[in-house]
C-alpha cells in the first residue's frame, strides 16, 4: 500500500520486517563505502566530511580527494549496482546482489583499485555492538531490489521535507546527510553555544568522535528505516543537552511521543505516510520538537531563524527581517 501528498508524491510502505536482512546487509555496505571517504577526506566540524549523501539514483560519498585524484562511489539504486568514478573519466561499477560482506568490501576495493583510486578502508563497522570485522563477515546476505528502490524513493521524500526545514535557520545547521555508523538520514541545528562533555559510551565509536560531534548544543532531527531497538521505520528529534522538561513538551503531530529509552521524541514512519499530507505532517513534527528544545534552552531563537527558503528570491539583510 502507498501513500501520497498533497502533491501526489508516494510514500512507499517500507515495513521493516519484511527487508530487515537486506537493510541489515546495506548498513555494513554503507560503512564500507562512508569509511573509505572518511580514510581520504579532511575533518569537518561534526564528522560531516564522513557523511553519504541522497541522490535522484542512491546514495554517493560525493567527490572523495583520494591522492590519486577525486574520486566518487556512489550506490545506483535503479541500476543497482556500485559505481566508481574517477577524475579523467573511468568509470565501472559492480553489482548490487546477494552476498557476504567480505564479498562487498573485496569487490568495493577492488573497483577502487580498477579505477585507479587508493582502496584505503578501515576494515571494522561502527556504532554495532559485537560486529565482525568486514573481511571475515562471510555469511550470505540477501539483497531484496524491490525493497531497497521503496527504500531509496522514501529516502528522497524525506530528503526534500528535511531540506525545506532547513531553510528556515539562518544559525549552524548541518547538510542532510546519511550518517553510515547509525544508518541514519539527519539534519541538525545549533543554538551557537558550547556544550557540556559528552559522556560518550557509544558502541564501537571512539569517545574523541562523539564529543567532537557533540561539542556545541544541538537540536537534531532525523530517520532510521529500522534497527537498534525499533523495528519499525521511525522519525526521531532530541536535544543536547537535554534541557529540563524536555520530555514533558508538547509536539505534534499526535502520533508522535517521547521514548524514555532513547530519550528522543519519535514518530512512526507509517503514521507520516499515512496523514492526508505526509510532507506536512513531518514538517510539523521538525519544527515543533525544534521549538520545544529552543525555548526550553533558551536559545536566541530571534536570531537564528527566518522563514522557508523559496526559489530565486533572495532573503533580505537580516537588518531588514
Amino acid at each position: 500500500m502507498s501513500a501520497g501528498n498533497a502533491e501526489g508524491l508516494v510514500w512507499p510502505d517500507i515495513s521493516y520486517p519484511a527487508w530487515r536482512d537486506t537493510c541489515s546487509a546495506l548498513h555494513l555496505w554503507c560503512q564500507i563505502v562512508g569509511k573509505y571517504r572518511l580514510a581520504h577526506t579532511p575533518w569537518v566540524n561534526h564528522s560531516w566530511h564522513a557523511t553519504l549523501y541522497v541522490t535522484p539514483r542512491g546514495l554517493s560519498t560525493g567527490p572523495v580527494p583520494d591522492p590519486k585524484g577525486n574520486l566518487s562511489l556512489t550506490f545506483d539504486f535503479c541500476d543497482h549496482s556500485l559505481v566508481a568514478e574517477m577524475a579523467g573519466g573511468a568509470r565501472s561499477s559492480v553489482p548490487l546482489e546477494a552476498m557476504s560482506v567480505a564479498d562487498f568490501f573485496k569487490r568495493t576495493k577492488n573497483l577502487i583499485a580498477e579505477v585507479g583510486g587508493t582502496p584505503t578502508i578501515q576494515g571494522s563497522p561502527n556504532e554495532i555492538p559485537d560486529a565482525k570485522p568486514f573481511a571475515e563477515d562471510d555469511a550470505q546476505r540477501p539483497y531484496d531490489a524491490a525493497a531497497v528502490e521503496r527504500y531509496h524513493q522514501a529516502l528522497l521524500r524525506i530528503s526534500d521535507v528535511f531540506s525545506q526545514y532547513r531553510t528556515a535557520f539562518i544559525g549552524k545547521v548541518s547538510p542532510v546527510h546519511l550518517f553510515w555508523g547509525s544508518f541514519d538520514l539527519a539534519v541538525t541545528r545549533f543554538s551557537g553555544r558550547d556544550a557540556p562533555l559528552h559522556p560518550g559510551g557509544i558502541p564501537a565509536l571512539p569517545d574523541s568522535v562523539t564529543r567532537e560531534a557533540y561539542s556545541h548544543e544541538v537540536s537534531s532531527a532525523g530517520f532510521w528505516p529500522g534497527g537498534g531497538g525499533i523495528d519499525a521505520p521511525t522519525f526521531y528529534a532530541y536535544a543536547y543537552p537535554g534541557p529540563k522538561h524536555f520530555s514533558d513538551a508538547t509536539v505534534m503531530p499526535s502520533q508522535a511521543e517521547f521514548n524514555n529509552e532513547l530519550g528522543e521524541f519519535v514518530l512512526s514512519y507509517d503514521s507520516v505516510r499515512h496523514s492526508p499530507n505526509p510532507a506536512a505532517a513531518l514538517m510539523e513534527f521538525l519544527q515543533s520538537t525544534y521549538a520545544a528544545a529552543a525555548d526550553l534552552g533558551d536559545w536566541d531563537r530571534d536570531h537564528l531563524e527566518c522563514a522557508v527558503g523559496e526559489p530565486r528570491r533572495p532573503r533580505p539583510p537580516f537588518n531588514e527581517k
